[in-house]
C-alpha cells in the first residue's frame, strides 16, 4: 500500500485550522466546503433556445472540469503546485486501487485577488474527474496545494509531448514518495469534496 501521511496530515490540517481551506469552486457549486457533495455529472432544469426548441433539462457534467482554485495570503512571485486524489477507489470499503491519481498541475500562479492559474504551465497528470464505479458509495477528492520545488523540471515527470497520463500509473498513486523525490515543501492549502 502506498504510504499516505500527506493525505493524514491534510485532513488533519484543516481539521484544526479553517484557514488553511483551499478554495474550490466545481461547476455550479461555489466555495466548496469540506466533505461538500458534487454530483460527477447531474441533470439541471437549464432553458436554452435553439432554433425556436425549448430543452429543459441539460446534462451538466459539474464534477468532470478542473476546478476553480483560490487561496489568499500566497507570494505572487513564487509558483505552486496542485495535485488532486482519489483516496477511495474503487470503494471507500474496499480501497486496494486507491489512491488513484487524479491530477498534477505545476507552474500555477496566483493573482492578487487569490484565485489560482492552473492553465500557465503543462501538466504532469492531466486531470480526469469522478468515476467511481456503479453502485459505490461517494468517494473523497481530495486537493492539495503544495509551493513548486525550485528547479522543478515538468518534462522530467510527466508524459512526452504533452500527452495524457495513463490510468496505469494513476492508479495506487504514492504521493509521500513522490513527494521525497521531487523535494516537494509543506502543504500549504488542501480541501475536498464527495463524488459518486
Amino acid at each position: 500500500m502506498p504510504s499516505e501521511a500527506h493525505i493524514q496530515t491534510a485532513l488533519t490540517l484543516i481539521e484544526n485550522d479553517e484557514s488553511k481551506v483551499l478554495g474550490l469552486n466545481v461547476g455550479q457549486h461555489k466555495d466548496v466546503r469540506p466533505g461538500q457533495y458534487i454530483p460527477r455529472a447531474g441533470v439541471y432544469p437549464q432553458v436554452i433556445q435553439k432554433e425556436g426548441e425549448v430543452d429543459a433539462d441539460v446534462l451538466n457534467a459539474d464534477a468532470q472540469s478542473p476546478p476553480e482554485l483560490f487561496f489568499t495570503g500566497l507570494d505572487s512571485s513564487k509558483t505552486y503546485l496542485i495535485v488532486a486524489l482519489d483516496i477511495d477507489a474503487p470503494f471507500p470499503s474496499f480501497k486496494i486501487l486507491g489512491p488513484i491519481l487524479h491530477w498534477i498541475q505545476p507552474g500555477v500562479k496566483v493573482a492578487e485577488s487569490g484565485s489560482l492559474d492552473t492553465s500557465a504551465a503543462p501538466f504532469v497528470a492531466n486531470y480526469i474527474g469522478p468515476a467511481p464505479p456503479p453502485g459505490s458509495a461517494p468517494h473523497r477528492y481530495i486537493f492539495f496545494l503544495l509551493e513548486e520545488p525550485a528547479n522543478f523540471d515538468v518534462a522530467a515527470h510527466a508524459p512526452p509531448n504533452g500527452q495524457k497520463l495513463s490510468n496505469w500509473y494513476r492508479m495506487r498513486y504514492d504521493l509521500d514518495a513522490w513527494a521525497k523525490k521531487v523535494n516537494l515543501g509543506p502543504i500549504l492549502a488542501f480541501n475536498y469534496f464527495m463524488s459518486n
